[in-house]
């Protein structure tokens, strides 16, 4: 019997000697390079090819907003390791602008293959037009609210000979208006309607107006909005603080967004408004 199973298990040991080296070969046998698409880093560059500081809405329009410290990005070349070959992986360093006298900060960023853009700088606000309490002899009573048109300033009337001042927007050549209304309703991030006379006006410079604009930060009524009676007039905010202080509207008064919200919380519908 023993004598049998000899060559059987000379047989397997035979086959075994046979495919221990093919599947050992497999195993570690070269293999060929990983390849990577580059297509694969189009989103990231895409995104950086965007003008600093612009974001566009789903309906493309652009809207200034402030972003520090843009990327600069910097890529390093693949390097082959043994047979096998790693995809080069972006090393960002954040840089922020050095303030300008005068000016805001400036922001650039460098893209790929593009030469460094800046934004333009706005002009910083002047400090008269931010909040403060001023002397008021008046003959309004506490709670009404004036605006002088002629020095862009709003004033809420308080108690004991006071007010609280704030630096406001107004209507520019040929927008200018006066007249006594209440705040008949109030709107926190309020949609932007605007009428088929300023569609028609701006479409003759060039310019295409949406007829609808949800509220939101890239809408131009900004944070809050006082409507005037019946009329078209508001006091708003603005996603264009560095215009407080000029005739720029066409005919609403333009608050900077956290004095708006400020005016907001401080007076109510049926409040007088006198605009001189």
């Amino acid at each position: 019997m023993r004598k049998m199973f000899l060559p059987l298990f000379g047989a397997i040991g035979a086959l075994a000697a046979v495919a221990a080296p093919a599947l050992a070969n497999d195993r570690y046998a070269e293999r060929p390079p990983v390849m990577v698409s580059p297509d694969l880093s189009a989103p990231w560059v895409t995104q950086l090819g965007r003008a600093p500081g612009v974001v566009r809405s789903s309906r493309g329009y652009a809207v200034q907003q402030p972003q520090w410290g843009q990327p600069q990005v910097r890529y390093r070349q693949v390097a082959p390791q043994g047979q096998y070959y790693r995809q080069a992986q972006p090393r960002v360093q954040y840089r922020q602008a050095q303030p300008q006298a005068g000016t805001d900060r400036v922001r650039t960023a460098a893209v790929p293959g593009r030469p460094a853009r800046r934004t333009v700088a706005r002009p910083q606000i002047n400090p008269i037009y931010l909040p403060q309490e001023v002397a008021f002899n008046g003959k309004e009573k506490p709670g009404t609210i004036i605006i002088d048109t002629t020095q862009n300033f709003l004033y809420l009337v308080g108690d004991g000979g006071k007010a609280r001042r704030y630096g406001v927007g107004t209507g520019k050549p040929g927008f200018e208006w006066a007249g006594t209304h209440k705040v008949s309703q109030k709107r926190e991030w309020p949609d932007w309607r605007p009428p088929s006379e300023m569609i028609a006006r701006e479409k003759a410079k060039g310019r295409y107006l949406p007829t609808f604009l949800a509220g939101g930060i890239e809408n131009p009524l900004g944070a809050r909005a006082l409507y005037l009676g019946s009329t078209l007039y508001r006091i708003h905010g603005t996603n264009q603080p560095w215009t407080i202080g000029g005739a720029v509207s066409s005919g609403c008064i333009r608050m900077r967004n956290e004095d708006v919200v400020d005016l907001y919380d401080r007076v109510k519908v049926g409040t007088t408004v006198v605009v001189m």
